[in-house]
Formats: C-alpha cells, sequence, structure tokens
C-alpha cells in the first residue's frame, strides 16, 4: 500500500469552489503533481513531490464529490461504481493529459484518487531495468508475468514493452485493460485495446474473444480468475505470446499464486504446462530516491525459464527457484536483493530503504557490511 505524508502547506485556489472536476485537474497538472484525492468533508489535496498538500479551498460535501465525478464517468461507468462499490477508467482532458480515476466508496461515501498519467510511453531502456528484459519484446510465443504491488510501474513497463514489438515487428496484438493507461498507436503492428466494461464485459471474456481474432501478442491486464488464468496459460501454450500482471512480491511467490488457483486435481498438469509456456517473471517496487527527494527509482526481481528452472516448477520444487535466480546473472537473472544491493552502491537508495524492501535484509546487511 502506497503510504503518503501530509505537508502542512497549502496549495493556493483560484477560486472559491470547485465547480468542475477541470478546476482541479488543470491544478494538478499546473502544480505538476502526480495525483489528486478526494475525500469527503475534507478539501481536495494533491500529490506534489512525495507529498499530500490540501487545496486551499472549502472541503467537499459527498454531494460535491459524486457531482464532480459525475463528469468523468459515462452511464455504464456509473453502473458499475453503484454495482461494484467501485470503478476504474481513463480520461483524456483536452489541453491537461490523461488521468487514470479509481472511484470507490469509504463509509459510505464516494471517494476517488486521480493520477496524472505520463503523456507518452516511456523508452523500455528508461525504466531503470536490466537490459536482459529488452529481449522480451523479441519473444515469439509464452506467458510473460509482471508483478508487483498497486503503484509499482507494471503497466508502465508493459506499456514499454508493447510498443518495442509495435515499433520493430509485424504483429497483430490485442490488450485487455482497466482502464487503458497508455494509448499505443499503429506503427509497424496492429494494435487493438479493449477496455474493461466499455469493450468487454472482463478479462476472460476479452481473452477468449481476442483468441479469435488471429492474434499473436495478447495483454490481459490482469488475471484475476481461474478461468483467466487457465485460458491465459493454455493461449501461451499454443503459440501466442501473452503479457500479464499479478499482485505478488516476488518471482516464486508468482508461480505459487498462479498454481494455488487451482485445485488438487490440477496441480500436476498445470505444472507441466506452466513449465513449458512460462518465459519470465518480473517483479517491481517503486523506492523512493535518496538523491532526489520527490522521485522514485526502479527495483525488481528478473528470472527467466531456463531449463533448470523449469524443471524445478514441473516437479513442483519451488524453494530451489531463488537459488537459480540468485546465481542466474549469466542468464541476466538478479534477485529483489541484489537489485536493492546496486542501488544502494550507487546512491540511489538508502540503507534503511534497502532493509525495509529485501525479502532478505541479513543478505543486505551482511554485503553492505563487508562492502
Amino acid at each position: 500500500m502506497e503510504v503518503f505524508t501530509f505537508n502542512t502547506q497549502s496549495v493556493p485556489f483560484h477560486k472559491k469552489q470547485v465547480s468542475h472536476i477541470e478546476e482541479l485537474l488543470l491544478l494538478t497538472k499546473e502544480m505538476d503533481a502526480s495525483d489528486l484525492h478526494l475525500s469527503a468533508y475534507s478539501p481536495p489535496a494533491i500529490r506534489v513531490g512525495g507529498y499530500l498538500m490540501p487545496v486551499k479551498c472549502p472541503s467537499l460535501t459527498p454531494e460535491e464529490i459524486r457531482r464532480l465525478i459525475d463528469q468523468l464517468l459515462t452511464p455504464r461507468q456509473r453502473e458499475v461504481l453503484e454495482e461494484r462499490k467501485a470503478v476504474d477508467l481513463a480520461v483524456e482532458v483536452s489541453g491537461m493529459g490523461r488521468f487514470r480515476i479509481n472511484s470507490y466508496y469509504q463509509r459510505g461515501f464516494i471517494t476517488a484518487a486521480i493520477r496524472r498519467l505520463a503523456d507518452r510511453i516511456p523508452e523500455l531502456e528508461t525504466l531503470g531495468l536490466p537490459p536482459s528484459v529488452w529481449k522480451l519484446a523479441d519473444l515469439k510465443d509464452g506467458l510473460v508475468l509482471v508483478t508487483g504491488t498497486t503503484g509499482s510501474g507494471k503497466t508502465t513497463t508493459l506499456a514499454a514493452i508493447i510498443e518495442r514489438i509495435n515499433a520493430t515487428s509485424r504483429r497483430n496484438i490485442i490488450t485487455i485493460e482497466d482502464p487503458i493507461e497508455y494509448q499505443h498507436f499503429n506503427r509497424q503492428s496492429i494494435i487493438n485495446q479493449r477496455e474493461l466494461y466499455s469493450d468487454v464485459p472482463s478479462f476472460f471474456d476479452g481473452l477468449r474473444s481476442a483468441l479469435r481474432a488471429d492474434p499473436e501478442v495478447i495483454l490481459v491486464g490482469e488475471m484475476r480468475d481461474l478461468d483467466t488464468m487457465r485460458t491465459a496459460v493454455m493461449a501461451a501454450e499454443t503459440g501466442h505470446l501473452v503479457f500479464s500482471t499479478l499482485h505478488s512480491r516476488d518471482a516464486v511467490s508468482s508461480i505459487t499464486r498462479v498454481l494455488g488457483i487451482f485445485s488438487p486435481e490440477e496441480q500436476n498438469q498445470i505444472k507441466q504446462q506452466l513449465s513449458i509456456s512460462l518465459r519470465a517473471v518480473i517483479s517491481q517496487q517503486l523506492l523512493p530516491r535518496a538523491d532526489a527527494p520527490g522521485l522514485r527509482v526502479l527495483a525488481s526481481e528478473v528470472m527467466f525459464i531456463t531449463p533448470a528452472i523449469s524443471n524445478l516448477i514441473r516437479l513442483g520444487k519451488l524453494e530451489n527457484i531463488f537459488t537459480a535466480i540468485e546465481t542466474g546473472k549469466k542468464h541476466g537473472m538478479q534477485t529483489t536483493e541484489q537489485s536493492l544491493l546496486s542501488l544502494y552502491k550507487k546512491g540511489l537508495i538508502d540503507y534503511r530503504t534497502a532493509l525495509q524492501s529485501a525479502r532478505n535484509p541479513s543478505f543486505i546487511k551482511e554485503k553492505i557490511g563487508t562492502s
């Protein structure tokens, strides 16, 4: 969960009362803020340089927040919000760029977290991932998972990989996203982006439909249920290149998460399928930079499926995979701890951040203590 720190300094606002959501979106852009938060009986707040700062205007009532959020929603999205008590979407506002909106109920009131999205898809080389990750765009088939908590940059990484494929090869690419954050335009490839609830009712329906559309590359925004996972693995096994995300911390827990969705009767079969179809797992964290307050840097664990790791998955010996990653530098692999140590030595994160972010803090203590 992302932790916010309040700054007591308030942000000046040119109006005494908020009448339209675009007024706050414009302020967010002008202040170069990353996020805008609307919560009942509090003034709006924007995050600048890692701190949440209240906007200097009256507190918003639940009715005012509903009115502001309604200005961004389609009729179908309003229905989803009422049915599911939460909705995700992305909108483009003329002259201000794109924003991702997560609106949900808390204590019976509507609230919202609005993130300002990048104006363009970043180059894969600029993300802070090892160069070995770049070759994922050259794969012809298989399953690639990008994992991490909310806000760890999974969507950005996938968008950069998809854009690399778009720029370098002629393929039919279909994405199913919730919501569409980055817009791709046809370059070498054809890209069709489908948004949950607007274009397709579920990830599973979107994936099943995509398989009938002659795709070579499929991006599934998140594998949330058994049917989606089963179909994604089957698609990867039958010649498609499938990208997706999971909310898991590292490579081993990602595999455990996938296997755990299936019944005991299916375990042997899914281990066999995963050992053949899985190509890579990238696990990410975005951490505060020690040398640039307000900015963040990417720490990552990278696992590529070698014959040895494939065999460990097939046999269910997942506890041995970590050692294979740790000693797999020649294959472009690294553990989270190795990534953290590298960032610390470069002065990009401090000692405390390295310890708190490690799965095995004793590794960090030992290496830094002897370095």
